[in-house]
């Protein structure tokens, strides 16, 4: 079934507007967080610094002393331009900050998303048509041993052998892919590789159960009565139907690593979103908090939308309407 172009416009037009309505809560809600900070915001920013004029001077900077309904409306305003306002912490533009850690978080995204997907789809598949068989066993005990594992401890676990026992890649530090490519690859391997084992057991898991969904199907029964190689019933009929699950999960699965990386970051003294948010948290800059956690929403819808959209493009029996 070809898609038309018409369908195609509707279907992006219907998830945009779906988004914007989501980000609206989002905003709505980051904004209430900061009400809903227990004491003084500004006086828990100023610390051991506080004095009247410093705190009224960060006060009104910050739009605090202004009415509730009229501190939201320039929220609002300020946020849609890409103005999240000034880090408490050092003065900075919140927006600027973040884009400053972005590169790092997503290129550990990025990489550890794909270590996943190369242990997950043929561990998955592997074991979905061994179902049963003590290769499938494997399969599952072991996805299931990494899902437990605590992130934390598999990256200190990782740093011990690769980096202290065999001193073959670095424990920490970072510095841009475009800078140079070869330092990059070797700081991103140990955090990827802590991300993408931990992903790749969940993902496992999802990519096991859509195959054996899919291999049970009537059209798939018909496939094999017909007479079709194993090889193309597999590749044309199994694996292609489970290929919406998959990108489902591997969607949830990378927005997942760009929001929640936080203490593999830590570990890795890597400098990207996680870590940011935890430092921030620890200063109580809750500008800086407020913008982290919009940001991470957004790349949530984008992802998502992403994923959507690749759906129709996956398999033509899906309806873009």
């Amino acid at each position: 079934m070809r898609i038309q172009p018409a369908r195609i416009a509707r279907f992006l037009g219907v998830r945009l507007l779906s988004s914007a309505i989501v980000l609206f809560g989002v905003l709505v809600v980051v904004f209430a967080l900061i009400q809903l900070v227990p004491g003084d915001p500004v006086r828990l920013a100023l610390g051991t610094r506080y004095t009247p004029e410093a705190y009224e001077a960060l006060r009104a900077a910050s739009g605090l002393d202004r009415p509730l309904w009229e501190q939201f409306l320039g929220y609002l305003g300020s946020a849609v331009t890409g103005d999240l306002g000034v880090s408490f912490r050092n003065g900075q533009p919140v927006t600027t900050t973040l884009l400053e850690r972005l590169p790092a978080t997503v290129s550990l995204a990025v990489v550890g998303l794909l270590i996943a997907l190369v242990i997950a789809i043929p561990a998955g598949i592997w074991s979905a048509l061994r179902e049963g068989r003590a290769s499938d066993l494997i399969v599952r005990l072991t996805s299931q041993f990494g899902v437990s594992i605590p992130d934390f401890w598999l990256g200190m676990l990782l740093i011990s052998l690769f980096s202290v026992t065999l001193g073959w890649l670095p424990a920490s530090g970072y510095v841009p892919l475009t800078d140079d490519p070869v330092r990059w690859l070797r700081q991103v391997t140990l955090p990827a590789l802590t991300v993408g084992l931990v992903a790749g057991a969940i993902m496992t898991r999802y990519i096991r159960a859509a195959v054996i969904d899919v291999a049970s199907s009537g059209y798939v029964r018909t496939a094999v009565s017909k007479g079709l190689p194993p090889r193309v019933v597999t590749g044309r009929h199994i694996v292609r139907g489970a290929l919406v699950p998959v990108l489902t999960i591997a969607g949830i699965q990378l927005a997942t690593i760009l929001g929640g990386v936080v203490v593999v970051e830590v570990v890795f003294a890597w400098p990207g979103l996680g870590r940011l948010v935890y430092e921030a948290v620890a200063a109580r800059d809750y500008p800086l908090i407020q913008g982290a956690v919009l940001l991470v929403a957004v790349m949530f819808i984008v992802v998502n939308l992403v994923v959507d959209a690749l759906y129709a493009v996956a398999d033509p029996r899906i309806r873009v309407s």
